[in-house]
């Protein structure tokens, strides 16, 4: 080797080894959703046009995601310069000064083009404080072969008598294919997300006006009687260890007859790549109890940067290319147009090649104007959310709750028993926060 080629050598090996040292890290904490783990490997096109940003991922189950940036956050524990938070924290933390204010995501960024329902819920005192990855509010995903076979049509907007009807008519188990597949697994944002917004449609409500909370009264009895009855009979097995992923994972082995939970779950079901009923799944919005209101929610996963962060600049970087037009793009070209994250921008709903290519739009926007985070249940409340009641106590009392109708799906308490739990439970945690005396 000659002289000059050991100098170019030494050279290119100390750029490769000062190179990665030079590039601004960002940690970013993430949920294990397929829209997320897609982005993961998208990401060359982020960092091919930003080589002085390196990108470190922490994917996690929801619950435990929830828990470590919350902790982190609330600790000022500095361990990630992006968080995927839900529509749930992002207004409390922005009140608290915890996070970043999104002003400036750059011009071609078209901050108004984002949908009014999902803008709304991240935005305080008129400034945006995280940016939607993607919007959802929840619908009926169903199996029009099995429907057709048990001599049934599902309407547009069926009702819980309905639902019911559909799951008896289609549950073979002696096949393994069971009629309804709804969240059992505990957590705030697993079980009580759906059963929050079922109860919304038969009237119930976490609190009364004066923030005493209701889970003694007739509605909520109804509400969980009605969704044992369903798990029992027509549900299946070891369905208190099932959330979003497990649910998917069954309808898509087509081991359900229908499942209603999130409108993001669309265009898995319906990927030929992924699901063996990819041709056979038909939408309607989530059903009702004839008292006005339907059992769908309002949710967004979005990134936001922590208060304090030193790599703010880096970070509101990648929020902005991950939340862009040019990202729905990007995903089109290498997955198809049914395969962009759902509900965050008008101009998708807009766009004819996505109305094409993804039978559930329509469903979707429409679910997801339908929901109402100011008027969640048919009477009054004193609180905002849908699927969740936005006050700082909620995580912790949602989550017992949630243990607590789980520990009765799997058989372990009585309905009376769980109920009364969940009222001594929310009783005891309000008291203490001062609500109530």
């Amino acid at each position: 080797m000659t002289k000059f080629a050991r100098v170019l050598l030494g050279a290119t090996a100390l750029t490769l080894a000062v190179s990665p040292a030079l590039a601004e890290k960002l940690t970013i904490a993430t949920v294990n959703n397929g829209d997320m783990i897609r982005m993961q490997k998208l990401t060359d096109a982020f960092t091919a046009k930003n080589p002085d940003i390196e990108l470190e991922w922490v994917t996690l189950e929801e619950n435990v995601l929830r828990q470590r940036v919350t902790t982190d956050i609330a600790t000022k524990g500095g361990q990630y310069d992006i968080m995927t938070i839900g529509t749930y924290e992002a207004p409390i933390w922005a009140k608290q000064g915890w996070l970043v204010e999104l002003d400036d995501m750059g011009a071609d960024y078209d901050v108004d083009d984002l949908l009014p329902a999902i803008r709304g819920g991240l935005t305080v005192e008129g400034k945006l404080y995280a940016a939607p990855f993607y919007g959802e509010s929840s619908m009926v995903m169903y199996r029009k072969d099995l429907m057709e076979k048990a001599g049934l049509e599902m309407p547009d907007a069926p009702t819980w008598d309905f639902i019911k009807q559909a799951a008896a008519a289609m549950t073979d188990k002696n096949a393994e294919v069971y009629g309804i597949c709804l969240r059992g697994k505990a957590g705030w944002g697993e079980n009580m997300a759906f059963l929050s917004a079922m109860a919304n449609s038969y009237g119930a409500k976490w609190f009364d006006m004066d923030w005493k909370p209701q889970f003694d009264g007739e509605a909520w009895k109804a509400t969980l009687t009605d969704y044992l009855d369903l798990m029992t009979n027509y549900g299946p097995p070891g369905a208190s260890n099932n959330g979003f992923n497990e649910n998917l994972s069954l309808f898509q082995t087509g081991k359900c007859g229908m499942w209603i939970d999130a409108t993001v779950a669309a265009s898995f079901v319906t990927n030929p790549k992924d699901s063996t009923v990819a041709d056979k799944v038909g939408f309607a919005l989530a059903p009702d109890k004839g008292l006005g209101k339907r059992g769908n929610w309002l949710w967004a996963w979005n990134l936001a940067i922590p208060a304090g962060s030193q790599k703010t600049e880096a970070a509101k970087k990648f929020v902005a290319w991950a939340t862009s037009k040019e990202y729905l793009d990007l995903v089109a070209e290498k997955e198809g147009w049914a395969n962009v994250p759902p509900g965050t921008r008008t101009s998708l709903y807009e766009n004819p090649k996505y109305q094409e290519a993804a039978p559930f739009a329509k469903m979707t926007l429409e679910s997801i104007n339908a929901a109402d985070p100011q008027h969640p249940t048919v009477d009054d409340v004193p609180y905002v959310g849908v699927q969740f009641v936005a006050i700082p106590e909620f995580q912790g009392i949602g989550t017992a709750v949630g243990q607590a109708f789980s520990a009765a799906l799997a058989g372990s308490v009585s309905a009376e028993n769980a109920l009364a739990n969940a009222q001594a439970i929310t009783e005891r945690t309000m008291k203490k926060a001062g609500y109530i005396k």
